[in-house]
């Protein structure tokens, strides 16, 4: 791959990026409705006998910790300008949560909710987090596409800007779901 210089000399295309955008916001309302309805008991789609998607949540924790892995190494592949680890690293983020979004639906719209049964200081904290991270997770959606869409479109500055408070959330939420898991673990 080019080197750090060469690479952003790029030219930014700019009307690829206005229709990424549109269909940006698209995928996210699509998104956010499918995670409304699937909370909705009348809704779940019952699967055959003897088939199950009991195994997805902790498949939802190993994709999220990978995202997060992924974060961070394309975090420091930026930072020591190296384009080709940043440019990878992002793309396994990307691909991780694009997976885990479609197990998460699959699970939630076939099984019924798994509550959370403790007690105490560790019900008041599973809770925060929890809320934190749905909360996060939706509000970030949007925007990683977009930092997304910046880069690949060689916008670089549009790109860097959104960078440096969207990956906080998108880190907090990657990092915060297997955590939730873990507290839930006991519940399933």
């Amino acid at each position: 791959m080019e080197d750090y210089k060469s690479y952003l000399q790029r030219t930014p295309n700019e009307a690829l990026g206005k229709k990424l955008k549109i269909t940006a916001w698209i995928l996210t309302t699509v998104v956010l409705v499918l995670v409304g309805l699937m909370r909705r008991p009348e809704l779940r789609i019952e699967l055959p006998e003897g088939f199950s998607f009991s195994f997805l949540p902790p498949v939802h924790a190993i994709l999220n910790t990978i995202v997060s892995i992924s974060l961070v190494v394309a975090l420091l592949g930026i930072k020591k300008k190296n384009i080709q680890l940043h440019v990878r690293a992002i793309s396994v983020a990307m691909l991780m949560s694009v997976l885990f979004l479609l197990c998460y639906v699959c699970y939630h719209f076939t099984t019924e909710e798994v509550r959370y049964g403790g007690e105490g200081m560790m019900r008041a904290v599973y809770f925060f987090l929890l809320i934190t991270h749905i909360v996060l997770a939706g509000v970030s959606l949007p925007f990683i596409l977009f930092t997304w869409i910046n880069g690949f479109t060689n916008q670089f500055a549009k790109h860097r800007k959104l960078a440096r408070w969207v990956f906080p959330m998108w880190l907090y939420v990657a990092v915060t779901g297997p955590i939730c898991y873990l507290l839930l673990k006991p519940y399933y």
